[in-house]
């Protein structure tokens, strides 16, 4: 069967294919637009591949979506999307069979198919980036829940009071994503008054990536947030791990880029609150796909479904 990805972001798209049975080759890359000149350059792009009539489309986007019915519905950074129905757009130009699912699914399965988690049965997929979401493969298949909404883990409240995501003061995304992070650090600065060079940083300079460069370079304020970002990870890992008994967590994005300053920490909480067992059999690893996830998640979206018929 042809596979065709096609991974909408709100700065760019992409439009990728297998490449053998471990790859997958982006066919074409172009920036977002307004809503209507970017299907249409969707829609031109995928023209030119000349698609099969039984080609499987499989499609990664940012939520808010109805992926049973194949609806994007209004996503933040997609202004203008409202209520489009991309699959049956794919399915009446091309034919074949289109899915639509959020980027968090969609990552997950890369990564087990592609990534870090090839060879497992059960595997959850952090984002940790801007956000936090999770995509949760169970028993050898994608786990979403009856209204498509499982894998919500920054919603769950991690402490009474804290930095804000997911509008929860104290939320798993508000301690551990990249808004958090940065929320963290101007949280505790007066703590580290002249011995840190965030101090002198402003707000919007005050990111992530910040924190993470002046961590490398042995700043303390850094070095004590990334200390907090690691325990509250791991408490929320200890979590995971009980309920869901996976064999490995795989964690994109920030935690990718700074696992050195964030897994001390996250491994102590482990080990601290988690089932020694459920523990002893589960690795935790970061992601390994980069900056191609999305290509390869909008292919994995399209093999999963035609191997659920197959």
């Amino acid at each position: 069967m042809n596979l065709i990805g096609v991974d909408i972001g709100g700065t760019k798209c992409a439009l990728s294919v297998p490449d053998g049975a471990d790859r997958v080759r982006e066919v074409a890359r172009f920036a977002t637009t307004d809503v209507h000149g970017t299907r249409e350059r969707i829609f031109s792009e995928i023209a030119k591949l000349a698609p099969p009539a039984d080609t499987n489309f499989g499609i990664s986007c940012g939520g808010p979506l109805d992926a049973k019915r194949g609806l994007i519905l209004s996503p933040p950074n997609l202004p203008g999307w409202d209520r489009i129905a991309i699959c049956d757009e794919l399915t009446q130009r091309f034919g074949g069979q289109a899915f639509l699912m959020n980027d968090a699914n969609a990552c997950a399965l890369a990564e087990w198919q592609f990534g870090a988690g090839r060879g497992c049965r059960s595997m959850i997929f952090l984002t940790m980036g801007t956000g936090m979401g999770a995509g949760l493969i169970l028993d050898g298949r994608l786990y979403e829940g009856v209204t498509g909404n499982a894998g919500e883990v920054g919603h769950v409240r991690l402490a009474p009071d804290g930095p804000i995501g997911y509008r929860k003061a104290g939320s798993f995304e508000g301690f551990c994503s990249g808004g958090g992070i940065a929320q963290l650090a101007r949280r505790r600065t007066a703590e580290f008054a002249g011995l840190s060079t965030l101090q002198e940083l402003a707000p919007e300079q005050l990111t992530a990536r910040a924190v993470g460069e002046a961590a490398a370079a042995g700043d303390a304020l850094a070095l004590a947030v990334w200390q907090e970002v690691g325990e509250r990870l791991g408490e929320a890992l200890a979590v995971l791990i009980d309920v869901l008994n996976p064999e490995r967590i795989v964690i994109g994005s920030i935690y990718q880029r700074c696992e050195r300053f964030i897994a001390p920490a996250m491994q102590g909480a482990i080990a601290r609150e988690a089932l020694p067992d459920s523990v002893r059999d589960c690795r935790v690893l970061p992601a390994v796909l980069g900056d191609e996830i999305g290509s390869y998640a909008a292919v994995a979206i399209a093999r999963y479904h035609a191997d659920q018929v197959s």
